[in-house]
């Protein structure tokens, strides 16, 4: 990490700073209180950071509000103190397979940015229109207060909303919760499948997750994706959207990534006449995509490699 320049430890003042923030959250009454709502996270089932939450209700015509929360860290640590120094200077979380470096001290990164279960937290709310074919129309980005009802993981939500396991108990826990999962379950489809429609391509890479037994790595297992999984990637996709043109609308400076044509699209024709398909000389992310999904469907065990 050092020779990355990265900063693995935390300076002294960072680490007094993250202790000298109060329990309680600070004054919130001009901020919207969206505490009621049935917020819950979808994380791997040992996440601590919770950065994330979602809801959604079923709106007029057959449109779909969704809701997703972002952690507000801003509200917590001001610009130029020493976690900000630190933050600044790593911008994101370290995941090696022994151990997380967190961007932020576990006081915060664990906790009072965290936004675990039953506690109040300061969030980043956007909020998305979403039409029945999966277009998202009219959509605000504003400062919450939110509440996660329930802390549910991808590995026990993914099966129920596949129709192959039950409820998970933390659903049926809370009253309404089920059901509205499958609003946001169903929003995230076709939200997903109108992006496959405009190009978004069918990609799986493997990767492989260590398990530990105490401090030995005991077993590597495939971290497989599933539609809890998806169903987060979509509504983060969307988000992300949404807050582009907030700051597009406002000319604020944002960090956008570009995905270009490939260089070497010669190279796929080829690749794709060998599997017996055809794909346009000039690059055609549709038809790509069309192609992607036929093999994932005819060699599912060989689709990570191509």
């Amino acid at each position: 990490m050092v020779e990355r320049g990265l900063e693995p430890e935390f300076t002294p003042d960072a680490i007094a700073q993250a202790q000298s923030l109060p329990d309680t959250l600070p004054a919130t009454g001009a901020l919207l209180d969206l505490s009621h709502l049935l917020w819950c996270s979808i994380d791997n089932d040992d996440s601590r950071d919770l950065d994330q939450l979602s809801v959604a209700e079923a709106g007029p015509n057959g449109t779909t509000i969704v809701r997703v929360a972002i952690a507000d860290v801003d509200a917590l640590v001001p610009r130029d103190t020493p976690i900000d120094t630190h933050a600044s200077a790593n911008t994101t979380s370290v995941y090696t397979p022994a151990q997380i470096f967190p961007m932020l001290p576990e006081r915060l990164s664990t906790d009072l940015t965290s936004l675990v279960e039953g506690k109040r937290r300061l969030a980043v709310v956007v909020e998305m229109k979403v039409a029945g074919d999966g277009s998202v129309g009219a959509s605000s980005v504003k400062r919450a207060v939110v509440q996660n009802r329930a802390k549910l993981a991808y590995n026990s939500v993914a099966p129920w909303l596949e129709g192959t396991a039950g409820t998970p108990p933390r659903v049926a826990a809370v009253p309404g919760l089920d059901d509205n999962l499958r609003i946001q379950d169903r929003a995230a489809q076709a939200m997903r499948n109108l992006r496959h429609q405009q190009g978004a391509l069918s990609l799986e890479s493997v990767e492989p997750k260590a398990v530990f037994t105490g401090d030995s790595l005991s077993d590597l297992r495939r971290d497989e994706k599933n539609r809890a999984k998806a169903l987060i990637e979509d509504f983060m996709v969307a988000a992300n959207g949404a807050t582009a043109r907030f700051l597009a609308d406002r000319r604020s400076p944002s960090v956008r990534r570009v995905l270009r044509a490939p260089r070497r699209w010669s190279r796929i024709v080829d690749i794709a006449r060998e599997a017996g398909e055809t794909l346009p000389p000039e690059p055609d992310a549709r038809a790509l995509d069309t192609f992607l999904s036929a093999r994932r469907a005819a060699d599912p065990e060989r689709f990570p490699d191509l």
